[in-house]
């Protein structure tokens, strides 16, 4: 059982959901979902009663509940005393998040940092991706996690944390065939699409241009929940992160018909010229931990 799981298991037991511990831990609902089955499924208890009112403990849980947080105590003393031994990292780290598909990522990077350097106060600042490149830049930011499917800034130094594909959502039931999208049909219906400064407005214009598409019937959106609404809604057709994409489908809002080549990536960058900062190489050291583990699947 890993320490980011017992982390998890104690919010939710003080939130009392896992919406609330979702938003307070900086990760996604299913991830919380997936840390409390797995810690069920390693110790062969049921720790949590899932009712109307949230999340209630079970009595074996509420016994749990006492070990894990002396456990997390412990931990967190360690960790200190780790750091006091080799000379403690202390400052302000502000970090801006773009509206990036990965959530987990940043959660795990935030949990890093909280271990590695306890004496170390992290701001957390949320955008849209161009304005954290900009905070960058501008020095109101020291760092950032954001989404990039085009060519790199030279001015910036990242690490790949994650990376996860783009798909094609259709209304439920629409009638589309999965991998074989009628494009003559597609031109027809409303395309809800994001800015073409963003990952999948650049897709959008691309398969706009591949297949001939001249669709006029465009509704611009900037907020990928939003899209997803309105395609579920049978508004129009657009495209979804495949996190989104994947669980839209499974609750039944949308169908997936096509997977395109965009390969977009969440990268942690700061200023090329902070590259000796100390507090900022360990950020880029926990951020390369982190590479790889939040890699998604293939689809189709």
């Amino acid at each position: 059982m890993e320490i980011y799981q017992l982390k998890t298991f104690v919010s939710v037991a003080r939130e009392g959901s896992i919406t609330r511990a979702s938003e307070k831990l900086n990760l996604s609902q299913p991830a919380v979902s997936a840390h409390i089955k797995a810690i069920e499924e390693t110790l062969g208890l049921h720790v949590f009663e899932r009712t109307a009112r949230g999340m209630v403990l079970t009595a074996e849980g509420a016994r749990l509940l006492i070990k894990a947080e002396a456990t997390l105590s412990v931990h967190q003393d360690l960790m200190a005393e780790a750091s006091r031994i080799k000379g403690a990292v202390t400052g302000k780290l502000r970090i801006g998040a773009g509206d990036v598909s990965n959530a987990e990522s940043v959660g795990r990077l935030l949990t890093r940092l909280a271990q590695r350097c306890p004496e170390v106060e992290v701001e957390l600042q949320h955008g849209f991706g161009q304005d954290v490149v900009n905070g960058i830049k501008e020095g109101t930011l020291d760092a950032g996690i954001f989404n990039r499917a085009h060519s790199d800034d030279p001015s910036l130094m990242h690490v790949e944390m994650s990376h996860f594909g783009v798909f094609l959502a259709v209304p439920k039931g629409s009638g589309f065939t999965p991998g074989k999208p009628d494009w003559d049909r597609l031109s027809q219906m409303q395309w809800i699409c994001p800015p073409s400064n963003t990952c999948c407005g650049r897709t959008a214009e691309q398969l706009f241009e591949t297949h001939q598409i001249q669709s006029k019937r465009v509704i611009r959106i900037d907020r990928e929940s939003v899209t997803r609404t309105l395609v579920a809604g049978g508004v129009g057709v657009g495209l979804l992160h495949s996190d989104t994409a994947w669980e839209a489908e499974a609750n039944g809002e949308v169908d997936l018909i096509f997977q395109t080549p965009t390969r977009v990536r969440v990268l942690f960058a700061h200023l090329a010229s902070r590259h000796n900062d100390p507090l900022l190489k360990i950020a880029r050291e926990l951020a390369q931990e982190d590479a790889g583990e939040a890699a998604l699947p293939d689809w189709l």
